[in-house]
């Protein structure tokens, strides 16, 4: 049974479109549905209407077993001719560059979603039906080809994203739960990489399916792409993402490297996660390493506090890895790293640095590079005093992320170098009292809880100094103590002037 616009408008009998492999009336049928949604007639949104709804007809009336076994077609003509019909419905769904900030454009993006969503709900239902009849060989041969352009449809409409609205992303997730629950998925990660070792998984396929919108040239045309991509990659995990390295690594440079933050910053997400996951011996090889390298450092001129964040956490977690690469000999200075470039660059930002969420997002990752460097640290420690007095000095709002985390780092510096600490007494003194001097007068709005944090931090801060110093500390508070008038501030000095004495843990 066909649909009366195709009895009227189908090929004459036994021809099919060229290249096209079913010569049936059904196999005519879906060659004309996929001449409508590809062509490029005049009056093309009309076509395409058209062919949608005959494409609804045409599933409602045949019957699985002959929609699957092609109705005297040969076993590969209908799956592969599904599988095309499929990637066209995908591409009719999915929005256009030219429709970007366009809400009305937007809007007809997500209607369009929808009724495609149906059909690949009723097409899935078809398969579905068919998993205990006699077609189940040609079942799983038309699961292979449909199961790519389906996914990439219900992950780029079920994201919450411009192009899509509440009734689209509904049908988008019903989709994908039906194209899991078809294949016998638990999961998306599942679906990806196979849910034993024996099953092969679909994430080649999908990649295969986006490379030709990934490259320099294209990777725009669609804005979907992208997300689909990034998300995609974040599915896969551990051992099963090394073997796609080639074909992964390549699009996450290319969005990290475009000029528009917000495709830089996602771009940076999908190379942190293919940092994490892909074993160092993988990115070590080709100096591959080296280039994620350079690419990331040269986003730290980029003054953006989302960008920033995203690269220092990437870069936070491939030192190690380049740090395989290092080969250092006892007799000799170690060499710097990766690690103390990267600091130093921070440090001569940090300084002058003005806007605070900037700042807030430099002071929250400096206590990782201090870790890291560990007494190491000491090579840059003049820099950092300076950058510590700084922060100190200026309030950060009621939060108080920056001062918090700057306490933080001193913590650890002091930790560290302590050698080095007792030459630098006065100055660190006299800026630990101001601070919390200023924290037991502030009237601000600062919660109490901060307030607090901001005091416990400071006098963590005095008693690790009093130790560096062996005891100096509490001397010269000593007098004041019984001149201070204020309760809070004669309350952190008592806490020093009451710690037992001690040297302090130097983390060597």
């Amino acid at each position: 049974m066909e649909p009366d616009s195709f009895r009227e408008s189908s090929p004459r009998e036994g021809s099919s479109l060229p290249g096209e492999c079913p010569s049936s009336a059904l196999g005519q049928a879906f060659s004309q549905i996929l001449h409508h949604l590809t062509g490029q007639e005049p009056r093309r949104s009309e076509a395409r209407n058209a062919a949608l709804q005959d494409l609804d007809a045409l599933l409602e009336a045949t019957e699985c077993d002959k929609l699957f076994e092609g109705s005297g077609t040969s076993l590969g003509g209908m799956p592969q001719m599904l599988g095309k019909v499929a990637k066209a419905l995908e591409k009719y769904a999915a929005p256009t560059k030219e429709q970007e900030g366009r809400e009305d454009c937007f809007s007809t993006v997500a209607e369009r979603a929808v009724a495609v969503g149906l059909l690949f709900i009723k097409l899935l239902r078809k398969v579905e039906s068919a998993e205990n009849s006699l077609v189940c060989l040609s079942r799983k041969t038309v699961l292979r080809h449909l199961a790519g352009p389906i996914y990439i449809f219900a992950v780029t409409h079920s994201l919450e994203q411009p192009w899509t609205r509440p009734p689209s992303q509904d049908v988008a997730g019903e989709v994908l739960a039906l194209l899991l629950q078809v294949t016998e998925c638990g999961s998306v990660a599942g679906f990806l990489h196979g849910e034993n070792e024996d099953e092969k998984g679909r994430f080649a396929v999908v990649l295969g399916l986006l490379k030709p919108d990934l490259n320099k040239e294209s990777w725009k045309t669609n804005p979907a792409t992208k997300h689909v991509f990034s998300w995609t990659l974040q599915q896969v995990t551990g051992p099963w993402l090394n073997q796609h390295l080639e074909r992964i690594l390549p699009p996450s440079l290319l969005i990290s490297d475009d000029y528009q933050t917000e495709n830089k910053v996602l771009g940076v997400h999908c190379l942190h996660h293919i940092v994490l996951n892909v074993p160092a011996a993988d990115l070590l090889q080709y100096n591959r390493a080296q280039v994620l390298y350079h690419a990331l450092f040269n986003h730290l001129y980029t003054p953006e506090h989302r960008l920033v964040q995203a690269v220092l956490l990437c870069l936070l977690d491939l030192f190690p890895v380049l740090e395989k690469a290092l080969h250092w000999k006892g007799d000799a200075a170690r060499p710097t790293a990766h690690c103390d470039e990267v600091l130093q660059l921070i440090l001569t930002h940090m300084e002058p640095e003005h806007r605070i969420l900037l700042r807030r997002t430099y002071a929250r990752n400096l206590p990782a590079f201090v870790r890291r460097l560990g007494i190491l640290t000491v090579r840059h420690m003049k820099r950092l005093e300076r950058v510590i007095l700084g922060y100190l000095e200026v309030y950060d709002g009621p939060e108080e992320e920056a001062r918090l985390k700057i306490l933080e780092t001193l913590k650890l510096l002091m930790q560290y170098t302590w050698p080095r600490v007792s030459c630098r007494l006065a100055v660190l003194l006299k800026a630990l009292l101001k601070l919390v001097c200023d924290v037991a007068r502030d009237r601000s709005l600062t919660p109490e809880p901060v307030k607090s944090a901001l005091l416990e931090s400071a006098t963590d801060c005095l008693i690790l100094l009093d130790h560096c110093s062996q005891g100096q500390v509490k001397g010269l508070l000593a007098k004041s103590l019984q001149s201070c008038e204020d309760s809070t501030v004669a309350s952190c000095i008592r806490k020093v002037q009451q710690a037992s004495g001690g040297a302090p843990h130097s983390g060597t």
